[in-house]
């Protein structure tokens, strides 16, 4: 990313922010698609944003779930959506970093999109039983390494991003276990707490509840840095220098979709995720809240490709 070729889009930004106001009346409301079924973070984050771009930009911002096939179901539909500015997908990490590297033939590519804004990062929460299960990190190894492949996790399937999480933990730790595959975090969640799992790798908006609900022993977050909500949760980069599992939500355009639509989007969505309500809400969910520029986001996916891609092919991903 040069200098030269930041400012015009920099410059067009900020013209969009000094407007009087963003507001452009239209008869058709803008879509999110939100490749998940309703309910989950993903869709609680795109809910709050778009409650707030609808009133800073004048125009109906309404939330379509399309969830299937691991959000490749919702992210072709943008993909080939006309590139008008009218249909948006908030994107999660599985879609852009895990779906492109393990799966054959798959509909769309990085290229398909035009990158509007990264809204949050978030790690993962590792969760034990609260009667009889390890009590810290370095318990849980112990009890991991004394009986290898026989304590359990649960997933939402071996390829998505919360599997891979874990392997990556597990494979730093020097154990294994023996991963469960569920419908959803719900479905882990209720299977955890009827004691058919040994622990859980969930998303901070299913893993806070647990822990403060004492349902469960949050006992590590997937981060480098605590996170604020749970200062009393350690960063599993504690226990393993400089590892960090982190996924992401970001809205993205189709490719072609034109750069004045882009920076009109951008800026509306960062005045949305500016709001101290919206910025509250999403630390309960434990996350990390972002923004920044449409380049600063395409960047972000940039490094993240080339991040990903050696790790999941180290780890053996299976391949769909």
């Amino acid at each position: 990313m040069t200098v030269t070729s930041r400012r015009p889009l920099l410059g067009g930004l900020a013209s969009l922010l000094a407007a009087p106001a963003l507001a452009q009346a239209t008869a058709r409301p803008i879509t999110i698609i939100v490749p998940f079924a309703p309910g989950g973070s993903t869709d609680i984050v795109t809910r709050l944003l778009a409650e707030r771009m609808t009133a800073v930009l004048g125009q109906a911002v309404q939330v379509e779930n399309r969830p299937g096939g691991n959000t490749i179901v919702g992210a072709e539909y943008v993909a080939r959506a006309r590139p008008d500015g009218q249909t948006l997908l908030m994107a999660a990490g599985t879609t852009l970093t895990i779906n492109p590297v393990i799966v054959a033939n798959l509909s769309y590519k990085l290229e398909d999109f035009a990158p509007v804004m990264l809204a949050t990062t978030f790690p993962f929460g590792i969760i034990t039983r609260l009667q009889g299960g390890p009590v810290d990190v370095p318990a849980w190894v112990a009890a991991a390494r004394a009986q290898p492949g026989r304590l359990t996790y649960g997933t939402n399937g071996p390829t998505t991003l919360t599997n891979v999480a874990m392997l990556m933990v597990m494979e730093r730790l020097g154990i294994t276990m023996q991963d469960v595959t569920y419908r959803g975090d719900s479905a882990q969640l209720a299977a955890f707490l009827a004691g058919d799992l040994d622990m859980l790798i969930v998303a901070g908006g299913t893993a806070q509840p647990v822990h403060l609900n004492r349902q469960g022993r949050l006992i590590a977050w997937t981060s480098a840095r605590r996170v604020p909500s749970t200062p009393d949760v350690p960063a599993i980069a504690e226990f393993a220098e400089n590892l960090e599992v982190l996924s992401w939500f970001g809205l993205l355009a189709p490719a072609r979709t034109p750069t004045e639509q882009v920076l009109r989007l951008n800026a509306a969505a960062r005045e949305a995720l500016a709001e101290p309500r919206i910025r509250d809400r999403l630390t309960t969910e434990a996350q990390f809240v972002a923004g920044g520029t449409p380049e600063e986001f395409a960047d972000f996916l940039r490094r993240s490709d080339t991040q990903w891609r050696p790790i999941l092919s180290r780890l053996s991903v299976p391949q769909n």
